[in-house]
């Protein structure tokens, strides 16, 4: 029997296609008009950067797209995945159980399963939007519309809700990560704690100029990489790819990456992470 495990953890591996192709880019003419969405108002224009099958684990979607002008999605419940909205510019009047928030971008904020979200564009100007979802059962997506577009909805002049600021000044700066050379910006902007399912964490991590972070794998925890800014180089096992501001690299279990920014700018990425198992956290650097 043990020759045919063996072959049955190694022919998935075999199976993919190449990094080149695994990776997800963003581009505005592929983009889906919908209007109303959730009930919301006005209308958006998003694409699907990774679907349910780009990791093992419970990841549902990567949606990137544009939250038009006095736009919005609608608020409504989720009842077994949670959603985290993200703008990446300007600012969104954010809903988490019903109250709202006026929040400057580029900022997030996570919907935990069994609440409630919306999101609202109130300004004269597009918003660059992003949605991760993760859920609790493989590949199920649900929700529930509360008819309420959240276009006229009274603010709290503080967020009564989790929500995070994406200010990539405020990252601590550390030397040689994971083996990398130079000094990079890095924090864990959100733990497991803050999530139901098994969503681990996100994390920002900057690479200034002629940097890189080192190779790394997790036995318990997949990894989507999204590339806020910039451009660089993508090492995951054997081989290598260009990547450019709006890609999605998707990182599976014992991938072997690393990271390095070989152009003229800073590299800034948002770092999903979704474990096999709640508070599944291990790394292990590669030499």
């Amino acid at each position: 029997m043990k020759p045919l495990v063996a072959l049955a953890v190694i022919l998935p591996l075999a199976a993919r296609d190449p990094l080149a192709q695994r990776i997800a880019h963003t581009d505005p003419a592929k983009y889906r008009d919908l209007q109303h969405v959730h009930a919301g108002a006005g209308k958006l224009a998003f694409m699907e950067l990774l679907g349910r099958d780009a990791l093992n684990t419970n990841l549902l979607f990567v949606h990137r797209g544009v939250i038009q002008p006095k736009s919005g999605i609608g608020h409504h419940f989720h009842s077994h995945m949670e959603e985290m909205f993200f703008i990446l510019d300007g600012q969104a009047q954010f809903t988490i159980d019903g109250r709202t928030s006026l929040i400057q971008g580029p900022a997030a904020a996570p919907c935990r399963m069994g609440h409630s979200h919306a999101i609202y564009n109130p300004t004269n100007r597009p918003v660059q939007w992003m949605n991760i979802a993760v859920g609790s059962i493989k590949g199920k997506y649900d929700n529930f519309d509360l008819g309420d577009d959240r276009a006229d909805a009274p603010l709290d002049p503080k967020p009564v809700f989790i929500s995070t600021r994406l200010d990539r000044t405020d990252l601590p700066l550390i030397e040689n990560l994971y083996g990398g050379k130079g000094i990079v910006g890095y924090k864990r902007v959100l733990p497991p704690e803050v999530f139901y399912t098994n969503w681990s964490y996100l994390d920002h991590l900057l690479l200034p100029q002629g940097s890189s972070v080192g190779k790394k794998r997790h036995e318990g925890v997949e990894e989507v990489y999204y590339v806020v800014r910039g451009g660089g180089i993508a090492r995951v096992n054997n081989e290598s790819a260009e990547i450019h501001q709006g890609d999605a690299i998707p990182i599976q279990f014992n991938d072997v990456h690393s990271f390095e920014n070989n152009g003229s700018e800073d590299l800034v990425f948002l770092v999903v992470g979704v474990a096999r198992v709640k508070w599944a956290l291990d790394i292990q650097e590669v030499k």
